[in-house]
């Protein structure tokens, strides 16, 4: 299950949601057919994807 939350860069993170990202940080990734592991060049595509995103975003904030 995902969880999301939005926070203000001010905030702090609170005892509870500290403890929540520490347990999540150890749990095994596991890879199946509707998420398989990404191959190196999956991997650089997205990447560059990403960075290509970021760059659009930042060009229409200002």
């Amino acid at each position: 299950m995902i969880q999301t939350a939005i926070l203000d860069k001010k905030q702090k993170l609170t005892k509870k949601q500290i403890q929540q990202i520490s347990k999540v940080a150890k749990i095994e990734i596991v890879y199946d057919e509707d998420s398989p592991e990404l191959t190196p060049a999956m991997e650089k595509a997205f990447r560059l994807a990403a960075k290509n995103r970021n760059t659009y975003r930042k060009a229409n904030i200002s």
